[in-house]
């Protein structure tokens, strides 16, 4: 077997039991917790066991010790996945999207986020999700606009001519309507 990673000379195990002790981040005490125990000489086994780990998360957790002292024992948030579009990619996609389609290139007379799909596919060959696409779009600041649908076939005078003229009976009150 070979000897473990050696744990910095600049602190000792009483330093980390204080640090732990203060410590708001139980996390970061029970990792200090352990490495004081190897500190006091004793083994990894048993600052495995003191910690509820294994013996690996002892490794990283001496390795992360040394690099960063006792900070590097917080959590830290995970980094997340990678974005699927870099800052090319975005910077194509808003300057399509404020162009608008062309009827003749595009296929399209307005975006829908399935059609910026395909655009991305046929541009980038990035397959992404409607979802991902809106998702995209609304971090921009753009937002999803509809126009209120509205019949082929609907004759805009023949709509004109049914509206009504006379104010709603609702807007008088009852006395106004005796008095009359």
């Amino acid at each position: 077997m070979t000897a473990g990673i050696g744990l910095r000379a600049d602190f000792d195990g009483a330093t980390l039991r204080n640090l732990a002790r203060r410590s708001r981040d139980a996390g970061q005490a029970r990792r200090l917790l352990a490495l004081a125990e190897i500190y006091d000489g004793g083994s990894r086994s048993d600052a495995a066991r003191i910690g509820g780990v294994t013996l690996q998360s002892i490794r990283d957790w001496v390795l992360r010790f040394n690099a960063h002292g006792p900070d590097g024992l917080i959590d830290q948030k995970a980094p997340g996945p990678k974005p699927k579009l870099d800052d090319a990619q975005r910077l194509a996609l808003k300057e399509v999207v404020e162009q608008g389609p062309v009827p003749s290139v595009h296929g399209v007379v307005r975006w829908r986020l399935i059609d910026l799909v395909q655009w991305l596919y046929e541009e980038f060959a990035i397959s992404l999700d409607e979802t991902t696409v809106g998702r995209e779009l609304k971090a921009m600041g753009y937002r999803k606009l509809s126009a209120r649908p509205r019949h082929h076939a609907q004759n805009e005078h023949a709509v004109a001519a049914f509206k009504k003229t006379s104010p709603p009976r609702w807007g008088r009150s009852a006395r106004a309507s005796a008095r009359a």
